[in-house]
C-alpha cells in the first residue's frame, strides 16, 4: 500500500540518467529561486512603515529614501554575488566560499546562518502569504495557523515530485503576482501625476514622538532589509540550470534584482503617496491594493496573487536548502542521508527535513509574520558579509586579470552588508535577534559532532589494524513458543544446517508443567535440546535477554547467533494482529556486541 499511495502522491521513480534533462531554463528558474526574493516586497515595506509611523508626519516621508537606500545596497549584494556564481558554479555559494577562503569554521557559521534563514524563509513567507488572504477574508484570521500547515503540506508534496514540476506549478502565481504589482504601481503613478492625489495626513503614536530621528531611520532601514532575502539562493542552487550554468545563472540573479527593486521602490513612494499606516487585522499591500483598485476584481486578484507569492517564496528555500544540505553531507558535517536522490531526482529528505522545521516554527509562533520577521534579516546579512569577505580573500591571493575592480566591488559589499548587520543584530536584538544568536553555535556543534562522528566510524572500521576473527565454536539459540509449528521446525532445520551446537529456549509465562511442554517438543524435535524458562512477571523478553548473555558468557571462545523464527503475513496489516516479540528482541540485540542475530522468515498464503 505504502509504495503505491507514494506513486499517487510523488510520481513514478525517474532513471538517474534523466537527472541532466531534469535542469531549468532562465524562466523556470526565476520561479523557483526568485519567488522568496520578490515576495518580500508584500511584507518589507510593512516592517519600514511599523518603525516610521512612531514618529508620524516628521518620518512617513522617509519611506521612500529609506526603500531608495535599500534598493542601493540590493544592486551592491546582486553584483558581488554574480562574482561569487562565476567563481563557485558548483553550487554552495556562501559556504563554499568561506569554507575555502576564510576556513572550515566560518564556512560553518555561513551554513548554520543559511539553514536557518531558509527555515525562517518558508515561516514568514507561508505566515505572509495566509495574512494576505485573512486581510481580504477576516473571518479566517483564527484558523491562520491551520492554514499555514497546509500550505507547507502543499509545497512539501509539490517539491517532492521533482524541480521541473515545482517550477511549472509555481510559473502561473509567480508571474500573476509580478504583474498584478506592476499593474498597481503604474495605476498609483497614474492617479498621483495625472489625478492630483496627495499624500493623506499621517498621525502619530501617542506617546511615542520623542524617539530620536536617526534611531528610528535607522531601525527602520534594519526591518526593510529583509527585502533582500532570497538573494543567494540562486548562487547556492547553480547547479539546478541549464548550460550554460554561470550566463544563466548570472542573468536569472539580474532580471530577480531588476524586477525586485523596481517593485520595492514603487510600492514603497504608493504608500507615501496614500499615507498608509499599518494595521493589525490588514496589511499594508492589501491596503495599498485598495486604495488604488478599491474592491473590485483586481483587488482580490492582486490579494490572491500576492497570497501565492508568498507561500510559494518558501519553494526558495525548498529549492537551495536540500542542494546546500547535500553539499554539508558530502562533508560529513550532516547526516549522510541528506545527499541522497529520491526518486524523482531530488533530496527528498532535505525537503521533508525543511518542511517539518518550519512547520515547528509556524506552531510555535502562532503564525505571526511580525514574531517571526526579527529571528529573520540577521542570518541573511550574516552569510551576505561571509561571502563577500571569501571573496575580497580570493582576489587578494589570485593573480587573475580584473582582480581589482573585482576586490573593490566586493570590499564594498562587505562593508555595506556588514555595517546592516550591525545595525539589524543593535534594533533587533530585544525583538527576538537573540535567539538566532544562540541558535548559529549551537547548529554549529551538531556539524561538529555529525562529522567527528563520521570519523570515529570510518577509524574503527578502517583496515589497517584488523585482525581476522578467530571463531572456535558456534552456538546457535533459537527462542520458540512452547507449541512447536512449522515456522520453527523451519528454523531448527535450518540452524542445525549452519552448526551442529543448537539449543531452542521458549518462556513459560502460563504457568504450564515444564514437563508437559519438554514432552510435546520431543514428540516433533528430538536431537536439540529445549530450555523452559519461567517468567513469574509474563514477561518474555527480559528471560530470554538473559538466557542469551548467560549462554554467550559460558562459552567464552564461540560466536553466538539468535536465529528468530518469523512467519510473514499476507496483508501488512495482518502484522496488527500479532507479536512482534521478533521485532523487540531485534532491537534490544543489536546493541550486544559479539551476538549475531538472523531471521528465518516463513511466508503465509491468504
Amino acid at each position: 500500500m505504502l509504495p503505491r499511495l507514494k506513486r499517487i502522491l510523488v510520481g513514478s521513480p525517474l532513471e538517474s540518467s534523466e537527472f541532466h534533462h531534469r535542469k531549468l531554463s532562465k524562466k523556470e528558474a526565476l520561479t523557483v529561486f526568485a519567488s522568496d526574493n520578490l515576495s518580500s516586497t508584500a511584507y518589507a515595506t510593512e516592517e519600514i512603515l511599523l518603525v516610521l509611523v512612531l514618529a508620524g508626519p516628521a518620518l512617513f516621508a522617509a519611506i521612500v529614501p529609506v526603500s531608495a537606500a535599500i534598493a542601493l545596497l540590493l544592486g551592491i549584494v546582486v553584483l558581488s554575488y554574480a562574482q561569487l556564481i562565476r567563481v563557485y558554479p558548483t553550487g554552495g555559494g556562501t559556504y563554499e566560499v568561506a569554507k575555502e577562503n576564510l576556513g572550515w569554521k566560518t564556512g560553518l557559521v555561513a551554513a548554520a546562518a543559511l539553514c536557518i534563514d531558509y527555515v525562517l524563509t518558508v515561516a514568514v513567507s507561508v505566515a505572509a502569504g495566509i495574512a494576505a488572504i485573512t486581510s481580504a477574508f477576516p473571518v479566517l484570521f483564527p484558523y491562520r495557523t491551520l492554514l499555514c500547515a497546509a500550505a507547507i503540506t502543499l509545497l512539501l508534496m509539490a517539491n517532492l515530485r521533482g524541480v521541473r514540476e515545482s517550477a511549472r506549478t509555481f510559473a502561473v502565481p509567480v508571474y500573476a503576482f509580478i504583474g498584478c504589482a506592476f499593474t498597481l504601481i503604474l495605476t498609483g503613478f497614474y492617479r498621483h501625476f495625472f489625478q492630483g492625489l496627495e499624500p493623506q495626513p499621517v498621525q502619530a503614536e501617542p506617546g511615542l514622538v520623542e524617539y530620536s530621528m536617526i534611531f528610528l531611520l535607522l531601525r527602520a532601514f534594519a526591518h526593510g532589509c529583509v527585502a533582500l532575502t532570497g538573494v543567494e539562493a540562486v548562487a547556492d542552487g547553480v547547479q539546478a540550470l541549464k548550460e550554460p550554468i554561470v550566463r544563466n545563472a548570472q542573468i536569472t540573479l539580474y532580471i530577480m534584482a531588476a524586477i525586485l527593486a523596481s517593485m520595492f521602490f514603487g510600492l514603497g513612494y504608493q504608500a507615501y503617496i496614500l499615507g498608509i499606516t499599518p494595521k493589525e487585522t490588514e496589511t499594508v499591500f492589501s491596503q495599498i491594493a485598495r486604495a488604488v483598485f478599491g474592491t473590485g476584481i483586481l483587488y482580490y486578484l492582486t490579494q490572491f496573487s500576492t497570497m501565492a507569492i508568498l507561500v510559494l517564496a518558501a519553494n526558495t528555500s525548498f529549492a537551495g536548502f536540500p542542494r546546500l544540505a547535500s553539499i554539508l553531507a558530502k562533508d560529513h558535517f550532516v547526516p549522510r542521508q541528506l545527499a541522497n536522490l529520491g526518486d524523482r531526482l531530488v533530496f527528498s529528505n532535505g525537503i521533508i527535513l525543511l518542511a517539518g522545521a518550519a512547520l515547528l516554527l509556524i506552531l510555535f509562533f502562532g503564525g505571526d509574520v511580525h514574531a517571526l520577521i526579527p529571528l529573520y534579516a540577521i542570518g541573511v546579512f550574516l552569510s551576505f558579509t561571509l561571502a563577500q569577505a571569501g571573496l575580497v580573500i580570493r582576489w587578494m591571493r589570485t593573480p587573475e586579470s580584473g582582480r581589482w575592480w573585482r576586490l573593490t566591488l566586493n570590499l564594498l559589499g562587505v562593508l555595506s552588508t556588514g555595517a546592516v548587520l550591525v545595525v539589524i543584530a543593535v534594533f533587533k536584538f530585544t525583538e527576538g535577534a537573540w535567539l538566532i544568536v544562540i541558535a548559529v553555535p549551537a547548529i554549529m556543534l551538531l556539524f561538529w559532532k555529525t562529522r567527528r562522528h563520521y570519523f570515529l566510524v570510518s577509524r574503527q572500521l578502517s583496515l589497517s589494524d584488523f585482525e581476522k576473527p578467530r571463531v572456535a565454536r558456534h552456538t546457535v539459540v533459537i527462542p520458540v513458543a512452547p507449541n512447536p509449528n512449522k515456522v520453527v521446525l523451519t528454523a531448527v532445520e535450518y540452524a542445525k544446517s549452519i552448526s551442529q551446537d543448537v539449543i531452542a529456549v521458549t518462556v513459560n509465562t502460563d504457568d504450564r508443567p515444564d514437563e508437559e511442554i519438554q514432552s510435546n517438543w520431543k514428540k516433533f524435535i528430538e536431537d536439540v535440546p529445549l530450555v523452559v524458562l519461567s517468567s513469574p512477571y509474563r514477561s518474555v523478553t527480559q528471560p530470554l535477554l538473559r538466557f542469551i548473555d548467560e549462554v554467550e558468557d559460558l562459552r567464552q571462545d564461540d560466536k553466538v547467533t539468535v536465529l528468530l523464527p518469523e512467519f510473514v503475513p499476507a496483508r501488512w496489516w495482518h502484522n496488527l494482529l500479532h507479536n512482534q516479540t521478533s521485532l523487540v528482541l531485534k532491537g534490544a540485540l543489536l546493541f550486544r556486541p559479539g551476538i549475531v542475530v538472523t531471521s528465518v522468515p516463513h511466508h503465509l498464503r491468504e
